[in-house]
């Protein structure tokens, strides 16, 4: 599969460290969408400022950039994607803004795996829904700022050191919570396929209505095989999410009896005011949401 702007790591260092070494106190930094945005924040601390183009409650498989977004852009030394074919919309952003800077892609590394969703095989873009990969992302992330800042580089250490001590710590509560339910019984219906690197992590199965992405859409042949599926492997639960329509979840769900668990943020942070403003509190909100439902099956 070709993908958008992926760099090999080893040219990533050379084109960052190109844009400029200079040490200062902050670098302004763009990320695609809030959670990347969180975790590139975790990793910078005090040393960046960080500009996400898709905000919180955000959908960053479909979002239409502004003119700000492409000045700022443009001024930023690094900008940070997952990649994957999530950010479909970022080559026309680029473009606009001027840029002949390459993103860093920060899911270089991540073993991904693929859909077959209509009869085409896509890669699943999802990966931060399972901690080892976020683990991936910190070491590409602390790579690419010590380039753009050598100065800060002993920070930038010592921030992914703390942080992925306590994504392994998290990491390692979510499997004791799910493992406390017969595998059997780990089923969950949601809107779309954004929960595959968690289900493979975690030992969980999830079924969805829509793809990998939230721009296609469920035939009603689809559907129709997804009810079947339902009723025969007895789903009691479904969860709509933050970032995109639940119409189709809640049709579902009433046709088969499956009864709402609450809502789940797969690709997208609440605001400062709800429960996952932060990636760590995304990942524990939503083990609990899960671990919670499919214990009471």
């Amino acid at each position: 599969m070709t993908h958008l702007f992926r760099p090999t790591l080893s040219a990533l260092a050379i084109t960052v460290a190109t844009i400029g070494a200079a040490h200062a106190d902050t670098i302004n930094v763009v990320a695609s969408f809030s959670v990347l945005g969180d975790v590139v924040k975790n990793v910078g601390g005090a040393h960046v400022t960080v500009r996400n183009l898709v905000p919180a409650n955000g959908d960053p498989h479909d979002y239409s950039p502004t003119p700000e977004d492409a000045k700022a852009l443009k001024a930023a030394p690094v900008t940070f994607l997952s990649g994957e074919g999530l950010e479909t919309w970022f080559k026309r952003l680029a473009k606009a803004s001027g840029t002949d800077k390459e993103p860093v892609i920060v899911s270089e590394g991540i073993k991904t795996h693929m859909f077959d969703e209509d009869g085409k095989q896509v890669t699943d873009p999802h990966v931060w829904n399972s901690i080892p990969n976020v683990m991936i992302w910190v070491d590409n992330i602390e790579m690419a700022l010590t380039s753009a800042d050598p100065a800060d580089a002993a920070g930038f250490k010592a921030n992914a050191a703390r942080y992925k001590d306590q994504l392994r710590a998290l990491d390692g509560k979510i499997r004791e919570e799910i493992g406390e339910t017969p595998t059997g019984k780990r089923q969950i219906l949601t809107s779309h396929d954004a929960f595959g690197y968690f289900g493979e992590a975690y030992g969980v199965t999830f079924l969805a209505p829509q793809g990998v992405s939230t721009e296609t859409e469920a035939s009603a042949a689809d559907v129709a095989r997804m009810i079947d599926q339902i009723k025969a492997d007895g789903v009691k639960t479904y969860f709509v999410e933050n970032s995109n329509d639940p119409r189709l979840v809640k049709q579902i769900a009433e046709a088969t009896g499956a009864q709402p668990g609450g809502e789940l943020y797969p690709e997208s942070l609440s605001g400062s005011d709800g429960p996952a403003p932060t990636y760590l509190d995304l990942m524990r909100y939503n083990a609990d949401q899960i671990a919670t439902a499919i214990s009471q099956k």
